[in-house]
């Protein structure tokens, strides 16, 4: 056996994992392979203009490490600053092969092994690892390509057209008209960032979608800050705001309607003279689908100036100079960005068997978010979609911590779960009613309908399930 644990993924969640094993296992031996030639996952792979995090950073940051920056919102050279800095405070680094793209994995359940086959993007050359344990940290869709809708006419546009998941560096967008297509998170933030150099931007969106201005400077975490610790500072500033979100979460799926007005009433007083309908008030729930929040309200900023505009319609195709809506009306344009999500991919995209006999993740529940069910020493790092990635990513590391010195005390080489409910019912793994979401569900495990094969989306309940609930659980199956 190469080693006892093999990470997939130097992103967040890999990075993380790797921390908390120095941390709590020191005794394990891990080697983390990375596809790509960087560490940071998400946040070295997006060049767009002002990626950032959507999430605040005393959250979004790790429970172990601080995070010093008065901003709450991160760019990302700031989050790959911080991930660095982690990397480097718990000596993870020496332990990544870069340029190593996992695209198969075997479970030997006789020697209670697993045999990663890793492939070299640049000289094509296989190596393969064994490991006793696999953290799947490789996140969640296509490093490759994002989603783009088949655009009706598309050929016929002479200006320039991209996805903003490969961003082109050299784009040059000063004094130009330019269409952003898209009202999710990566639209909303493109659009302020260009605005002034621009000479007009519009999002073009089909429907709304709620957005939510907060200040990029938390008053009350500066004078936490100020007053304790570092480190009990950062931990009460993450409480508080791990407190504020579930509230603010709970009570827009407990009281829909009210809520509704709360937000729309906030994006009113930030838009002033720019009408709030149909722009601004979808025609769903709010947290049905994912919030988008705009640090300093500056997406609305943009609009004020008359720098940024929105056009709620449908695309009836392109033409030379722009966009044919539905409606009749032509959105003149020199570049069209076509901010229209991701495309999911489990897992990085690698097969998986068992005893070399191929392994169907579609048919498994996941075991308390985790874990797949029937698939042994194999654990899942996933976050919250109501709440930080990183929260969840944490848990799971502390619970895995836990189970490993569970295994190494009762001399037990293997743990699965099995589902054991006669009458477990499925749900979708991922509960939002959001585009990417209905495009993957054939390709992604599933949820049930109870627990613990249930994702309640609670950090508090994941919290007592995680880090204090006892290991030892009749669907888990050790050898």
């Amino acid at each position: 056996m190469d080693f006892d644990i093999i990470i997939i993924g130097a992103g967040l969640s890999g990075i993380g994992a790797a921390c908390h094993l120095e941390r709590k296992n020191p005794n394990k031996t891990y080697k983390i392979l990375e596809a790509r030639e960087e560490i940071g996952g998400t946040w070295s792979l997006f060049k767009y203009p002002g990626i950032r995090s959507d999430s605040d950073m005393y959250t979004f940051g790790y429970s172990f490490k601080t995070w010093d920056d008065d901003k709450s919102f991160a760019d990302a050279p700031s989050i790959l600053k911080y991930l660095n800095e982690a990397a480097e405070e718990y000596k993870v680094k020496k332990h990544i092969s870069f340029n190593q793209k996992v695209i198969h994995y075997n479970f030997d359940t006789a020697n209670s092994l697993w045999t990663i086959t890793a492939i070299n993007l640049t000289t094509k050359e296989e190596t393969k690892f064994t490991s006793q344990y696999i953290f799947n940290a490789s996140g969640y869709y296509n490093y490759d390509t994002g989603y783009t809708p088949i655009y009706e006419g598309l050929e016929n546009f002479r200006g320039q057209f991209l996805h903003p998941q490969k961003w082109d560096a050299n784009l040059d967008y000063r004094n130009k008209k330019v269409v952003v297509i898209g009202s999710g998170a990566t639209a909303v933030t493109i659009v302020p960032k260009i605005a002034d150099k621009v000479e007009k931007v519009t999002m073009l969106q089909r429907s709304p979608t709620y957005i939510a201005a907060l200040p990029n400077k938390d008053k009350i975490a500066r004078f936490i800050k100020r007053i304790l610790p570092s480190k009990v500072a950062h931990t009460t500033v993450r409480a508080k705001n791990i407190l504020a979100d579930m509230l603010f979460y709970n009570l827009c799926r407990k009281f829909p309607k009210t809520m509704k007005k709360v937000v729309l009433k906030g994006i009113k007083k930030e838009l002033g003279d720019f009408p709030l309908e149909p722009h601004f008030s979808p025609d769903y729930k709010p947290w049905d689908q994912r919030f988008c929040l705009v640090p300093d309200g500056d997406f609305f900023k943009a609009i004020k100036k008359g720098k940024a505009t929105v056009e709620t319609d449908s695309i009836a195709s392109f033409i030379e100079n722009g966009i044919l809506l539905k409606s009749g009306k032509i959105l003149e344009a020199d570049i069209i960005i076509s901010a229209t999500g991701l495309k999911l991919l489990p897992f990085g995209g690698a097969k998986i068997s068992l005893n070399n006999n191929p392994f169907d993740i579609t048919k498994q529940f996941i075991y308390k978010g985790l874990m797949l069910s029937e698939l042994p020493n194999f654990f899942v790092f996933a976050g919250y979609t109501n709440a930080s990635w990183t929260l969840k990513s944490d848990l799971t590391s502390e619970y895995i911590s836990r189970m490993l010195k569970y295994l190494d005390k009762n001399n037990y080489t293997s743990v699965h779960a099995k589902v054991i409910e006669e009458n477990l019912g499925e749900l979708p793994l991922i509960n939002l009613d959001s585009g990417y979401i209905h495009r993957a569900k054939d390709i992604l495990p599933k949820q049930g309908d109870q627990f613990p094969w249930r994702l309640y989306q609670n950090y508090i309940l994941d919290y007592k399930v995680l880090r204090l609930n006892a290991i030892k659980d009749n669907r888990l199956f050790f050898n």
